[in-house]
């Protein structure tokens, strides 16, 4: 599948409605929690991974789901918590039987993720 406007607007606007249900879900969520866990992003992302595992299934059951598949996993699912295309990418690796691969991408995304997220906030100071 090619690049069209088109498929660049459904981006967006999954994208945007993602965000949004981002902010206001995970704000509620740490209101209601009232913890130092970071409750609001975890169920976000467990959330996120969920319905990025519903689409990718619907996805796999109906060849004609590409323009959805954009909408809602690459747009909504993107803008709702990046950690759910982590989770469908590794599930297709299990899916396909790439243990070691899987092994390498879970492993160097969590390591190399915090470590960047440590030398970003280093390099802000």
């Amino acid at each position: 599948m090619g690049i069209s406007i088109y498929h660049i607007v459904l981006v967006a606007l999954g994208g945007m409605l993602g965000s949004v249900l981002r902010f206001v879900a995970g704000t509620f969520i740490m209101q209601k929690a009232g913890s130092a866990f970071p409750w609001g992003t975890f169920a976000v992302n467990i959330i996120g991974s969920l319905f990025i595992g519903w689409v990718a299934g619907q996805a796999a059951k109906h060849p004609g789901f590409q323009a959805w598949q954009l909408l809602l996993a690459t747009g909504f699912c993107g803008g709702f918590t990046t950690f759910s295309a982590l989770s469908n990418e590794s599930l297709q690796m299990i899916r396909q039987q790439q243990y070691g691969l899987l092994t390498v991408y879970i492993g160097a995304s969590l390591i190399l993720g915090i470590g960047a997220a440590a030398f970003g906030f280093t390099l802000s100071k």
